[in-house]
């Protein structure tokens, strides 16, 4: 019997087990523990039900298009519960000069496809619109190295561009730095765009008519009871006696045929091993067995988050635009970096007399926001949504969620340092990395990592054929 541990009890530590379990169930000859330092599995995905209302701590859904968490939940058999964004209500607002302006029809992410919308726009200056429009003439361009978000967007628009659009985009997605972050890395299909087509504007209307046949799928998928419907039907799916809660794993080590795995006081012998925690806690783990991979693993940076969930009455949800929500460039001076309006972006968030309201703070150049108290963080997003919304009202409930070091920052250099862990990792007999540190931070890139890894391992200890793995 080949025996595999996972070290992390997050999503994607939860998907490699799933992974394994299947082949399990149908005969392979395995087993498994999963190794989770905090008394709590599923990680970022966390669900409260307050007052009527689904609360998420962490992330509210998940991209549609990417398809590994959507398969997962239909393997579970939840996939009945999987709810879509209200997207013909979809409007999002971006701060300017301390107005609500609405993004304009037809800008897909920060590519404007629509000139009229565009031009009759007030959310871009006279320049910015000349700007946009000599972007249609943008000839092809194959980068020859890597280079920031900001550096590619401005090129193609301005800086304007940036900080409007890219930079609170960026930051609502991964809490970055459009200045830091890798183009090839976070937006590889706007490098391959400008490569083919040159404007990204004349590029996406390229892909959009290849795309309009059929329904338009929403743009996000949750669940009915919230995300953390996930975590419970996979830990109702895995053997209880596979899970360990309050179990860090203090040392790893190759040795003849296998690793040894020190939890606390007992270490254990394993075939295989899984390390699915952030990259920084991977290199310490994995010093002794490589001290060049642990630098590199300690290379990739993480940034952290506070998410602020606020109720309010039905005279709040009146009051409110309609719309999802707005974004906050930094050039407003703001502490918030976004806000949802979640009875409107998903159905069932919210009783009819509730508005939920989900703010965002921190990201990679507001730790310090870490450090304030509760009571601190609830005044000064109050008073911030008092000087954007004009909400002026007592919330019913509110809730700080605090996510330290939890989204990787993929900067200039990334896919670089990807591919030396990769090669020394094959150095390294039975290890397999997964998680948000590598090639996707969204929860569907972090399942399809841990099946990968799994799949890795399985593969490679002689359990399952090459081909069964490719397609797991």
């Amino acid at each position: 019997m080949k025996r595999i541990a996972i070290l992390g009890g997050g999503i994607s530590g939860l998907a490699a087990a799933f992974a394994l379990e299947e082949q399990r169930r149908v005969g392979v000859n395995l087993q498994y523990m999963l190794f989770e330092r905090s008394p709590h599995l599923g990680g970022v995905l966390r669900t409260e039900k307050v007052d009527g209302c689904v609360i998420e701590a962490g992330p509210d859904s998940f991209l549609t298009e990417k398809p590994w968490a959507t398969e997962l939940c239909k393997k579970l058999g939840i996939g009945g519960d999987l709810v879509g964004s209200n997207d013909a209500a979809r409007k999002t607002y971006i701060l300017v000069k301390g107005r609500l302006i609405e993004m304009p029809d037809g800008l897909m992410f920060l590519v404007p496809t629509k000139a009229i919308a565009t031009a009759a726009s007030p959310l871009f200056s006279p320049g910015m619109k000349l700007r946009m429009a000599r972007e249609w003439f943008h000839p092809p361009h194959r980068a020859s190295g890597d280079e920031t978000v900001a550096a590619f967007v401005e090129r193609h628009y301005g800086l304007e561009m940036v900080d409007r659009l890219a930079d609170p985009l960026l930051s609502g997605v991964y809490g970055g730095d459009a200045s830091q972050l890798s183009v090839r890395a976070v937006l590889p299909r706007f490098a391959e765009m400008e490569a083919k087509y040159g404007s990204l504007g004349r590029a996406m209307l390229a892909a959009r008519k290849k795309a309009r046949s059929g329904a338009k799928p929403p743009l996000f998928t949750s669940l009915k009871g919230g995300m953390q419907q996930l975590v419970d039907a996979l830990l109702a799916a895995l053997p209880a006696e596979a899970l360990h809660t309050n179990s860090p794993v203090i040392a790893v080590t190759p040795e003849d045929n296998g690793w040894m795995v020190s939890a606390g006081l007992q270490s254990d012998h394993f075939d295989a091993v899984i390390v699915a925690v952030p990259t920084a806690a991977a290199a310490e783990l994995l010093h002794m067995a490589s001290p060049e991979l642990a630098g590199e693993l300690r290379g990739i940076p993480y940034s952290s988050s506070v998410t602020v969930a606020l109720g309010y009455d039905r005279k709040v949800r009146e009051a409110l635009p309609p719309g999802f929500g707005f974004l906050v460039p930094r050039s407003e001076g703001k502490r918030m970096l976004a806000a949802t309006f979640v009875h409107n972006k998903f159905p069932g968030r919210a009783p009819a007399d509730r508005a939920l309201l989900r703010c965002f703070l921190g990201g990679s150049r507001d730790e310090q926001v870490l450090d304030l108290f509760d009571e601190e963080i609830l005044r000064l997003t109050r008073e911030e949504l008092r000087q954007v919304l004009g909400l002026q009202a007592e919330p019913l409930f509110a809730r700080v969620y605090r996510w330290k070091h939890s989204m990787a920052q993929y900067n200039v250099g990334h896919l670089e340092r990807l591919e030396r862990i990769e090669n020394l990792r094959r150095g390294l007999s039975g290890l397999a990395l997964a998680g948000n540190g590598y090639r996707g931070i969204g929860v569907p890139d972090c399942v399809r990592s841990g099946q990968q890894a799994a799949s890795e391992l399985l593969q490679s200890l002689g359990l399952i054929a090459a081909d069964t793995a490719k397609s797991a």
